[in-house]
């Protein structure tokens, strides 16, 4: 769904790329460190209530997600390595919030049901990435799905900041919503590759 926004992000943060490539300032600094920040501020933030405040710092920084690409880009100096630690710092940084909300969950409001929802999220969510990844490393196409990373991201980020304003309830159905597209998306992807898997069978018979 935000897929369609992609250009228009990457204009905004170009003058940023181009401002710390002038710096001296590595790809693979910016994506450390973003990291590093989402990680400590969910960790720290969430399970000790301060969700509004979390999402503020966070959102930032995980919408600038793509500035290490750009300035890969601009300095023509994206390789497989930065791409490989771009997606696993993505995988770590998206663990990390939605760990929070499960202590969350666990800490200050005393609900192993609504943790439980909120893990079955997390491990769909990441096993999603990982449908996909290994599909396309076996020579597969693997696409589509109701929640795509980035759509995750700004789902729950959103619908985090909405409940700890007032909204009763709304965190239980966001979490809930992403556990089952996670589980869809996954199914989803799963038949892709069975239907695509069966075809080259066939045609190498």
């Amino acid at each position: 769904m935000l897929e369609r926004f992609r250009d228009a992000w990457a204009a905004i943060l170009s003058p940023i790329a181009r401002v710390l490539v002038r710096a001296g300032v590595s790809p693979d600094l910016v994506t450390v460190l973003g990291t590093a920040g989402v990680v400590i501020t969910a960790l720290v933030c969430f399970p000790q209530g301060w969700i509004w405040q979390g999402v503020l710092i966070l959102t930032p920084i995980v919408f600038s997600d793509m500035l290490d690409g750009q300035m890969a880009k601009i300095t023509n100096s994206a390789t497989k390595w930065g791409a490989f630690l771009d997606s696993t710092a993505d995988r770590l940084g998206d663990a990390a919030i939605f760990g929070g909300i499960l202590l969350f969950f666990v800490y200050q409001q005393n609900s192993t049901l609504w943790a439980g929802v909120t893990l079955t999220a997390l491990v769909f969510g990441q096993l999603t990435s990982y449908v996909k990844a290994r599909a396309e490393s076996l020579g597969f196409t693997c696409s589509g799905g109701l929640a795509a990373r980035a759509d995750r991201m700004v789902i729950i980020l959103v619908g985090a900041f909405i409940a700890d304003l007032g909204v009763q309830y709304l965190l239980e159905v966001v979490v809930s919503a992403l556990a089952l597209a996670g589980i869809i998306t996954v199914g989803q992807r799963i038949a892709q590759v069975r239907r695509q898997a069966k075809a080259a069978d066939v045609d190498a018979a």
